[in-house]
């Protein structure tokens, strides 16, 4: 690792002791993870951060949505980051830490569906224990979206159990009562959860960064079994893949991805959203082309409720969308997308 500068031990004192703090950033699909991964680039002052992103879909959005992103980025391979956790992840943080430049902390947002143990065991059950200390482990949740029946799903449970912090965003589209029933609720699930709110994932840096919150030790005995499980680092890659797939076959989730070198009609697009989306989408984003438009919109869905943000293109003018959901049929979502090209 590089030479610490004295400007870097002002800003996190205890680093050499103790390794590059990690973040994991989760959360159940369109609870917000992005929105805030974007507000801690835009906010990081002098902190010198690294991202590791990636998603479940063959197209990742999310990284063409994230700020200040030529330097601080670092992309994983597309796929449910709690389902690939072989070599990686463990390269991509090797990739990090041997960066000339030093990193001061390492944010990592996994997939909306994505069970955050696994990632947490590769920290302290590889040689990155070591070089890294896991700092805490924030659960978004959609304050709106958000009920029981999220919990039909495996990974949104296991999300808010491993949670160190939960930030309940999005809370000015809520009453104060359902506020106080989703406290009570999470707090059930996780005794002394330490329960943040957000709007558009604003918060105070010093609340969510350096906090200490991951309880090492709790994890301890969970990993040290795991280790003597699996010798080799190949059998260990296995074990987590093998056994993390289960999770979304039980929750029954499924990607379909559209691209396409045509531009969208908004009339038939968002007759499309309306009339004939398949009702068991429960997630979608998109980058859009609208032929009546020199704009790039980007398009977010989570539940009922959609929104298009038109900014300047970045790149070549094309149509990208992901759709998340249950039982959803490729062929069915690509026949309508199709209808509505120019």
């Amino acid at each position: 690792m590089s030479q610490i500068t004295s400007s870097t031990i002002e800003t996190i004192a205890d680093i050499p002791k103790r390794g590059m703090p990690i973040t994991i950033i989760t959360g159940f699909l369109g609870s917000g993870k992005t929105t805030l991964l974007n507000q801690i680039l835009t906010n990081k002052q002098d902190l010198k951060i690294a991202v590791l992103v990636n998603e479940f879909g063959d197209i990742n959005i999310d990284s063409q949505l994230l700020v200040s992103l030529d330097e601080d980025m670092v992309e994983l391979s597309n796929g449910c980051i709690c389902c690939t956790i072989n070599d990686s992840l463990v390269d991509a943080v090797y990739r990090v830490l041997e960066r000339e430049e030093r990193i001061d902390y390492l944010v990592i947002e996994t997939t909306g569906v994505a069970d955050p143990l696994p990632i947490i065991l590769t920290f302290l059950g590889t040689e990155l224990r070591d070089l890294t200390s896991l700092d805490s482990i924030l659960t978004v949740v959609d304050a709106e979206a958000f009920n029981r029946e999220h919990f039909q799903s495996e990974a949104a449970l296991k999300q808010l159990t491993y949670g160190d912090i939960i930030l309940l965003n999005k809370t000015d589209l809520v009453s104060s009562d359902k506020l106080a029933e989703l406290e009570a609720y999470i707090n059930e699930v996780k005794t002394g959860a330490r329960i943040l709110h957000s709007n558009f994932g604003q918060v105070a840096l010093p609340l969510i960064l350096d906090v200490c919150l991951t309880p090492i030790q709790n994890y301890a005995l969970v990993s040290q079994a795991d280790r003597h499980g699996h010798d080799h680092a190949h059998d260990h890659a296995d074990h987590h893949h093998e056994h993390h797939s289960d999770h979304l076959a039980n929750d029954g989730f499924v990607s379909v991805s559209f691209q396409s070198d045509r531009p969208f009609d908004v009339y038939k697009f968002e007759n499309f959203l309306n009339e004939h989306m398949p009702q068991n989408v429960f997630r979608a984003k998109g980058i859009l082309w609208f032929s009546d438009s020199d704009m790039r919109h980007v398009f977010q869905l989570s539940g009922p409720r959609y929104n298009l943000n038109a900014d300047e293109w970045q790149s070549p003018q094309r149509n990208q969308l992901v759709f998340i959901g249950r039982e959803l049929t490729t062929s069915q979502i690509y026949s309508q997308l199709e209808k509505c090209l120019v």
